[in-house]
């Protein structure tokens, strides 16, 4: 599936959630024909991320909706600012509402920290990448977010890329003979699939360069030092990622060593939500 069917699988699910078999509410205090507008109330500063998100879950309930924007996803946004108007059936605004929401809250707050980290790597080559410590069923816009907020989607899921880590390497019996079972594969059933090999220590490193066969290094919770050490083993001839440890205080001096990419789950699992209200507006 594509990003959108992705989506709307997403959507229906979080709709389905919510509103069960009918919101009673709704249905029991408001006329089924009354239309109304909504207005989303920005009440904290940051980063906008799901405002296209928004749209999409007002339009798959009700495409016939007038839906305003006076913001993009990825905009500065500062408290007290409006960042959309919406005017539909009462019953889909309030529907609609506490998806919004989440989707709006949760999506702008990986968003403003995320970007909160990309400030820091500005004039290094260093790219931040996300990775898949994300919420069950809402990784999609989470990683959507990341990216609205500057930084790079790592491999979405299980699926998409070949990534050996201590466990992998530990169960296989040994760094060597993981990557070459993982070469194999690649060449006689996932021609194109990328490889990844974590490294603990310098000899792990030395030991992945001499049997080469991989994409990237990770050089897991590596110190600075170490990571420069291992730069000048790896010499160019791979891509480079570190990971471990890396936190928006200490982010820069790990930028310093000329290392490739920073992964960081703390992008996601540690984003605060930010504060939005979607509130009714007399027509």
């Amino acid at each position: 599936m594509d990003f959108n069917d992705k989506l709307i699988a997403l959507l229906k699910n979080a709709l389905a959630e919510d509103i069960g078999d009918g919101d009673h509410s709704t249905i029991s205090a408001i006329d089924v024909e009354a239309s109304g507008i909504a207005v989303l109330h920005i009440k904290e500063d940051g980063i906008l991320a799901g405002l296209a998100v928004a749209e999409k879950i007002f339009r798959y309930m009700q495409p016939d909706i007038v839906f305003e924007s006076y913001k993009k996803d990825g905009d500065e946004m500062i408290a007290g600012e409006i960042a959309f108007e919406v005017k539909a059936k009462v019953h889909t605004i309030l529907k609609c509402e506490r998806v919004v929401l989440n989707c709006m809250q949760r999506m702008s707050g990986i968003a403003t920290l995320t970007n909160a980290y990309t400030q820091k790597l500005k004039g290094y080559k260093t790219k931040l990448l996300d990775t898949r410590k994300t919420t069950p069923g809402f990784r999609l816009l989470e990683k959507e977010a990341v990216k609205i907020g500057g930084g790079l989607n790592h491999r979405f899921g299980l699926y998409d890329m070949i990534m050996l880590k201590d466990n992998h390497i530990d169960f296989c019996g040994g760094i060597e003979k993981a990557i070459e079972k993982a070469y194999d594969y690649v060449q006689h059933k996932k021609p194109g699939l990328k490889i990844e090999v974590e490294t603990r220590n310098i000899e792990d490193v030395k030991k992945v360069v001499a049997n080469g066969k991989v994409n990237r290094i990770m050089l897991d919770n590596f110190t600075p030092a170490q990571i420069t050490e291992a730069m000048k083993v790896i010499d160019g001839k791979f891509e480079t990622e570190a990971s471990g440890g890396i936190n928006i205080d200490n982010i820069v001096e790990y930028a310093a060593t000329g290392v490739d990419f920073i992964s960081s789950g703390a992008i996601i699992h540690q984003a605060k939500s930010l504060d939005l209200s979607l509130k009714a507006k007399t027509l």
